[in-house]
């Protein structure tokens, strides 16, 4: 399962053609070297050396990593499910997209929203890549945590790999696997009927929400009480405790309607915390074809899946996701596994700007995450933020001219002038070598 339902909109929505970046004058090596194996490359390769660099680190297996203290409390709210945090990220495109029955326009298929290492081969985008393996096992109640990888931009929240919990429960779609949803319903729905927690729902099945064609109505309304129970229930062992909850003041937990491709119905949890509603997590009941494609025909369940990064910026009060990535012992030292606590900040260095501006080559167009995927490669963690400050196409010509303003700022030390100056003199360089731009 994807993260939460508007945020993977807003993640999706940029997504344009392969086709737009086929004209570029990108020069790729004959073979790109991937966790210690060689693949050869094509012109779907995209992976960079920056992106590769962060495979092997595992931030959620970290001991003390706030994203690893997150993980354990998440798989300690589920005991008795299988705890999966080790699967390669290298997947292929039927996985990623196909098993889970993403149409064959979706623009998340894109080079420029997913890593290729070739048109075979990718990273995973989200861990529901693996749904259909790990269903196929044998597995009917688990919990997988990973590193994923989108093209993203550059900004205080936005980071080309993240971490997501998905968690899954199939059942027996018959009386034996409806009694035991009913027995653990009535176990979770006496916990939080004790517990300090305030509820807003919505309807189990609705005409907008429906039932799959291929499930009884009964059995799905089932389905989605024991999901929502059990995500009831996570909320309360990840957030009571922070806002103080009580019965006076109790935790507030929403249910929206949302769609998704891969359940029906479908939902978004969010939370209400320090004064503002927050988006948690995506969650429904498994797409039928997602069952069926694990060869357990038999069975039927629900699936959610939740951004590490997201929740533990807000419960550590990190500000910004690059510090997850860093390897400051002021940074690493302020945590213990197993505890949430509130992230001191040590410093808080002077920005440094600089603006790139360029005229593209004629009849040619560079999306915005190749720009940002460059700058990375030549900079890394370095830069803060980037943003389109100018977008303009010249009157007479019709030449298209961009400019980006890039914020240097280290998160452990002061850069100097010079410094900023010689690294926006690389990524101009680099500009000009890869897509043969005219810098202005």
């Amino acid at each position: 399962m994807r993260l939460s339902g508007s945020l993977w909109r807003n993640i999706y929505a940029r997504g344009v053609p392969s086709r737009y970046l086929a004209n570029m004058a990108v020069q790729r090596p004959c073979h790109v070297t991937v966790l210690g194996e060689q693949y050869l490359t094509d012109h779907m390769t995209n992976i960079s050396p920056t992106i590769v660099s962060k495979l092997p680190l595992k931030l959620h297996t970290q001991p003390s990593h706030p994203l690893s203290t997150l993980r354990g409390l998440i798989e300690s709210h589920f005991p008795s499910y299988t705890h999966l945090s080790s699967l390669s990220p290298l997947v292929t495109p039927y996985q990623n997209f196909d098993l889970l029955s993403f149409p064959k326009d979706h623009p998340g298929r894109s080079v420029t929203d997913s890593y290729y290492v070739n048109k075979d081969l990718m990273l995973r985008t989200h861990t529901s890549a693996h749904e259909v393996e790990v269903f196929g096992r044998g597995e009917t109640k688990w919990l997988l945590t990973a590193d994923v990888y989108r093209r993203d931009e550059i900004d205080g929240s936005h980071y080309p790999v993240f971490h997501q919990t998905e968690g899954a429960r199939i059942v027996s779609a018959n009386s034996t696997g409806m009694k035991e949803i009913e027995e653990d319903n009535e176990r979770l729905a006496a916990h939080l009927e004790q517990s300090s927690i305030e509820i807003e729902d919505v309807p189990h099945l609705s005409s907008t929400n429906p039932c799959q064609p291929a499930h009884d109505p009964k059995h799905t309304e089932l389905i989605a009480k024991n999901l929502k129970l059990s995500l009831n229930s996570l909320m309360l062992h990840l957030f009571a405790g922070r806002v103080g909850a009580t019965a006076q003041n109790p935790l507030k937990v929403r249910w929206i309607e949302a769609t998704f491709p891969w359940t029906t119905p479908s939902f978004e949890v969010e939370v209400f915390f320090r004064g503002k509603w927050l988006e948690i997590l995506g969650c429904g009941v498994i797409y039928q074809p997602t069952l069926d494609n694990a060869n357990v025909s038999n069975k039927l369940g629900w699936a959610f899946g939740l951004g590490l990064e997201r929740i533990a910026m807000v419960l550590y009060s990190i500000p910004d996701i690059r510090l997850f990535w860093s390897q400051d012992p002021r940074f690493l030292s302020q945590f213990k596994q197993g505890e949430i606590i509130t992230f001191k900040p040590y410093s808080k260095y002077p920005a440094c700007f600089k603006d790139v501006s360029f005229w593209l080559p004629e009849g040619q167009t560079l999306h915005e995450n190749d720009f940002c995927d460059l700058v990375r490669d030549v900079a890394g963690d370095v830069v803060e933020d980037v943003k389109l400050i100018d977008d303009f196409t010249h009157p007479k010509t019709n030449r298209k001219s961009l400019c980006y303003r890039i914020n240097y700022r280290s998160m452990d030390r002061s850069l100097s002038n010079d410094e900023a100056n010689s690294l926006n003199a690389q990524v101009v360089s680099c500009l000009r070598d890869r897509f043969r731009v005219e810098i202005r």
